[in-house]
């Protein structure tokens, strides 16, 4: 089980954020599957962003998701998505890491306490892109509706990798445990 210490040296966070960013943006820029109706794409970064958040914490996932996501969209040429994926990708990793703490304290089962937290953020992450596609690209209701069971799959395939993955890395590093 994971255990809830509630500070960590700030420059760990930092260095963490940085090395989960340059992740995040790999795991994103290498695995994209082009959604035409709407020009998104399905990406494996998300998975990252949930490790970096459930290891790491709020700050760590917020920095490496919003930063490595946005830095993805502008070198594969979606930059029209950046600005919205600084923010949506950044609060969904604080999302993660901040609820993936509370529920610790509360949840006895970590990988319980991870699936709530990566689906609350998950959502938000589905959410903010079908309100962005609409409010900020001016996508009809329809077309951003499309994109939003892609971003579902793209939730549920980060969340059944990141938990194991999580679990397995704290067995192999129990120091990086809170």
């Amino acid at each position: 089980m994971i255990s809830t210490q509630k500070t960590r040296n700030p420059a760990l966070t930092l260095a963490a954020a940085a090395v989960f960013a340059a992740l995040v943006f790999v795991a994103t820029y290498l695995f994209v599957i082009s959604i035409p109706a709407t020009s998104g794409y399905f990406n494996l970064g998300e998975t990252i962003i949930y490790i970096a958040a459930l290891i790491f914490g709020p700050v760590a996932g917020a920095l490496s998701g919003g930063i490595g996501a946005m830095t993805a969209d502008v070198l594969l040429g979606y930059a029209q998505f950046a600005p919205g994926t600084l923010a949506i990708k950044g609060i969904e990793g604080f999302i993660v890491g901040f609820l993936y703490q509370k529920l610790q304290k509360r949840i006895k089962n970590s990988s319980l306490s991870a699936t709530i937290a990566i689906a609350v953020g998950g959502l938000e992450m589905v959410a903010g892109y079908f309100l962005y596609e609409q409010l900020v690209l001016g996508y009809p209701f329809t077309l951003a509706l499309a994109e939003v069971p892609f971003n579902m799959v793209q939730m549920l395939v980060g969340l059944v990798i990141a938990v194991p993955v999580v679990h397995a890395v704290l067995r192999i590093f129990p120091q990086l445990k809170r």
